[in-house]
């Protein structure tokens, strides 16, 4: 689908712990390849992550002080920076596909789609920016949930609509300034 354009769609699925980011997302990645998307995702984690392990030649190269090291064959690419990044500086880096799909980063201004699975999730609807959807669990369903005009409303388990709505809604994602 990226025909030439170096401005990915970008979507933030943002929620509290355990609420369904990953799942929902290993959802959509399948449903948006099938339109002829590529997809890219970029998680955050609040912990040090160890991505390569003892033993390995990058983790000796690693060791050995380089700040980084790219291991690539005929199938993939793995690049491990010792530094962090932005997020702008990696959906920067993954321009070239239809979709960045962003877990986490609440506090970014990438429009997001807030997943609520308990009561106590709630006020994030409240805090976080640039909502452009909210994914409810069956168990809220029936819950009075605040009324934001232009937010969209899904059931979690939903995902073909939601692939739809982030489809449909492309050239927003595309196009949105921060």
């Amino acid at each position: 689908m990226n025909k030439g354009s170096s401005r990915p769609a970008v979507c933030q699925i943002v929620g509290y712990k355990n609420s369904g980011k990953t799942t929902l997302l290993c959802e959509l990645i399948p449903q948006l390849r099938q339109k002829g998307c590529t997809v890219a995702v970029i998680k955050h984690d609040g912990h040090d992550f160890e991505m390569d392990h003892e033993g390995t030649d990058t983790w000796k190269q690693r060791q050995a002080g380089a700040s980084a090291v790219a291991i690539t064959s005929a199938a993939r690419t793995s690049v491990i920076q010792e530094r962090t990044s932005s997020l702008a500086e990696l959906i920067e880096a993954f321009a070239g596909y239809d979709y960045v799909l962003v877990e986490g980063f609440k506090q970014e201004h990438y429009p997001k789609i807030v997943l609520i699975r308990r009561e106590e999730d709630i006020p994030l609807l409240g805090e976080a920016s640039n909502i452009v959807a909210m994914a409810v669990w069956d168990t809220l369903q029936d819950m009075e949930l605040p009324e934001i005009r232009g937010i969209h409303r899904f059931a979690i388990n939903d995902s073909p609509e939601i692939a739809n709505f982030l489809w449909q809604q492309r050239s927003y994602f595309q196009n949105f300034n921060i």
